[in-house]
């Protein structure tokens, strides 16, 4: 198993949550695509709950009630070890806090911020909690990707706060991708510029070992789903959750030929 036991470098895709207006149907629903467990958070930590792969976190639902709440999403928090420093490059490079870094108890240090073409995204340093704990393995997080209509200032906002390299992908002739590499190199995920999309956001995939059955499993308990489809990297579909949440899953083949990873 790919487990993670300390902070993950600067720039790396580390923790991943998620709004709910309904955290039991939440939990419900995951449980039957990707067999987690729960931990959930007292009334005090606003019933913040672990989800759990192997006894381990690898991702966080967050109950939201208030009905002016229309639109949830998976939210992206990247590595950081100094997020005061980290938002300030946020700022510097054009995008926007909208989440002072603040301690979350003595679980870690986050922040929020959007970059320059809008999408959303969190900074995390860990202490008790080093974020998913659990990567690269069915029912877990292996990718994140930014899909936008705008990919020039997206590329070079990524670039100067956590300075990324950025390569192209000839794996994707006739797509605007661009790989995002930590400075040792490391894939972290990438910048996909499509036209069309209606905004930009930060995509989640998670790994599982039977795309079609997931998707079968999805909606039955009351998801949507496109219908799987072989990729380069895989066999991937997306899925949209009972209260209109987007995501990827994706099994890929054995061996060194797989596709990308995080962490």
């Amino acid at each position: 198993m790919s487990y993670v036991t300390s902070n993950q470098p600067d720039g790396t895709p580390t923790w991943i949550d998620l709004g709910v207006p309904d955290l039991e149907r939440a939990m419900e629903f995951y449980r039957a695509l990707f067999g987690w467990e729960y931990e959930v958070g007292p009334a005090d930590r606003m019933r913040y709950t672990m989800c759990l792969l192997h006894g381990r976190p690898v991702a966080g639902l967050a109950p939201t009630p208030d009905p002016v709440d229309t639109e949830y999403w998976w939210n992206v928090y990247f590595a950081t070890s100094d997020c005061e420093g980290t938002a300030e490059r946020i700022t510097d490079a054009g995008g926007t806090m909208i989440q002072a870094p603040m301690d979350l108890m003595d679980q870690g240090r986050m922040a929020l911020a959007k970059d320059p073409v809008g999408a959303q995204f969190g900074l995390w340093h860990g202490r008790a909690l080093v974020g998913c704990e659990v990567v690269n393995e069915p029912g877990s997080l292996v990718r994140n990707d930014l899909v936008t209509p705008d990919p020039e200032p997206a590329r070079a906002f990524y670039a100067a706060v956590f300075d990324f390299t950025l390569d192209g992908n000839q794996d994707l002739p006739g797509f605007d991708f661009t790989f995002l590499r930590r400075p040792d190199g490391h894939e972290i995920g990438g910048i996909m510029g499509l036209a069309e999309a209606p905004a930009s956001a930060w995509s989640t995939t998670f790994e599982v070992a039977d795309t079609d059955a997931v998707v079968e499993r999805a909606t039955a308990a009351g998801g949507r789903s496109d219908a799987p489809q072989d990729f380069v990297y895989g066999r991937m579909a997306t899925i949209t959750d009972p209260f209109g949440a987007e995501f990827s899953v994706i099994t890929r083949p054995p061996g060194p030929e797989g596709g990308p990873a995080t962490g």
